[in-house]
């Protein structure tokens, strides 16, 4: 199991200066890597796949430093990996064609759009002996010929022997973080035969309510209302700058500041939720829905895209493999309007928070009743089946997805096929 864990750099100027120096360095590697590329002869004229024809151009990057010298003052995987990039890109490019969108061949990187470069396996040291506790130092070899010793925030323990890869980013707010990719066994989780349905919770995703478990809790949703109210305090006077100036720039800084500030609260909020459910419980369901069709849809727009569901089912996800539980998507039509008592459904407007049903006679929040069907959709509960479906990870049997549930005639209960 791998996972790359970020943490945040505090370059000094000089510091700033040689990896900015770097960087552009490495995006222009990367477009004249693109140009040879796209010289070659055609696929349809070329029997070498995609991976041979760009290790064709890698393998040119040593007479390019005959004469460009630049480029022998930065280490030599990091000029590699920037042109093995070109063959990550096609492989995306692909997958988004296979998947029915619209797409393009690539471009060239502008300075904006090129923001990291990574070493692999050597060029950097990682010292976690320098400076007061949480503190330490990155070493990076040959950023403009010198070793740099950045100061570094070490929010948490790693090992610095299990480091394979370490990336070093810019973010539009002129922020340097590094991730280091990471090599970990992967804990086995537990049989889906040996799970206690009393370690297992099912989880209603909404906006009033961020999270609401089968369990009762109710989980609220993050509150970036003042985050808001400076965005947009900082978005006005950055309207009324010319373009590109220096004091554009400058706001444009602070701009992108607010909005990594949002995204870093965003995302710890989704990990420390990730990690309660996972470490508590052996199995989590969530539902299955298509979340760019809700943002399509005509009401709630901004609410939606602000809670983030993606980013936290996906997050759910990797704490899962790392904390050995079965994290499981079920189908989410009905679970609102289905009885979790009795399998009627009942038609509520989104303003009724309660359900009650008329058949049973069962009330309770809609979205605990929500939480329940989620639960009982993912686990053989009463007449209900855990079964896992078209298999994700090879060897990982209990982690998948329903494909297709439907109730079964005269009885209260969903059958899967």
């Amino acid at each position: 199991m791998d996972f790359s864990p970020r943490f945040r750099l505090y370059p000094t100027t000089p510091q700033r200066e040689a990896l900015g120096w770097q960087l552009d360095t490495v995006r222009q590697v990367y477009n004249d890597g693109l140009k040879r590329y796209n010289d070659l002869p055609p696929a349809e004229e070329d029997d070498r796949t995609v991976k041979q024809r760009v290790r064709h151009v890698r393998d040119q990057l040593p007479v390019l430093k005959n004469w460009w010298e630049e480029l022998n003052l930065v280490w030599s995987t990091v000029l590699q990996e920037a042109v093995e990039r070109i063959q990550t890109n096609i492989t995306n490019l692909g997958k988004l064609k296979a998947a029915g969108y619209d797409v393009g061949s690539l471009n060239w990187k502008s300075p904006r759009e090129y923001q990291s470069f990574t070493y692999r396996q050597s060029g950097f040291e990682l010292d976690k002996k320098s400076g007061r506790s949480g503190r330490g130092r990155l070493i990076l070899k040959k950023v403009n010929g010198e070793t740099l010793e950045i100061p570094i925030r070490l929010h948490r323990d790693i090992d610095p022997d299990n480091i394979k890869n370490v990336t070093v980013k810019r973010e539009s707010s002129g922020a340097w973080y590094a991730s280091f990719d990471i090599e970990a066994e992967t804990p086995e989780k537990p049989d889906v035969e040996d799970i206690d349905p009393e370690d297992t919770v099912g989880l209603d995703l909404g906006i009033v309510n961020f999270v609401f478990d089968s369990d009762g809790r109710a989980i609220n949703r993050l509150d970036l209302s003042d985050a808001r109210e400076r965005l947009e305090r900082e978005q006005r006077p950055l309207s009324r700058k010319h373009y590109e100036s220096r004091n554009w720039e400058k706001q444009r800084e602070a701009v992108a500041a607010v909005h990594e500030s949002i995204r870093d609260k965003k995302r710890d909020y989704h990990h420390k939720l990730a990690h309660f459910y996972t470490t508590q419980y052996d199995a989590v369901f969530v539902e299955d829905f298509t979340i760019r069709e809700l943002f399509e849809g005509p009401d709630n727009a901004r609410n939606k895209v602000e809670v983030g569901w993606g980013n936290f089912k996906q997050i759910l996800d990797s704490h899962g493999e790392k904390h050995a539980c079965h994290v499981m998507e079920v189908p989410a039509y009905n679970t609102t309007t289905e009885c979790y008592s009795c399998g009627v459904e009942v038609e509520k407007e989104l303003w009724v928070r309660e359900h009650a049903c008329p058949s049973c006679g069962f009330e309770t929040d809609r979205d605990y009743n929500a939480a329940l069907n989620v639960k009982r959709r993912g686990l053989r509960f009463d007449l209900y089946v855990l079964e896992p479906f078209g298999l994700e990870r090879a060897g990982l049997a209990p982690v998948g997805r329903v494909n297709r549930v439907r109730p079964l005639t005269g009885r209260r209960g969903v059958r899967v096929d």
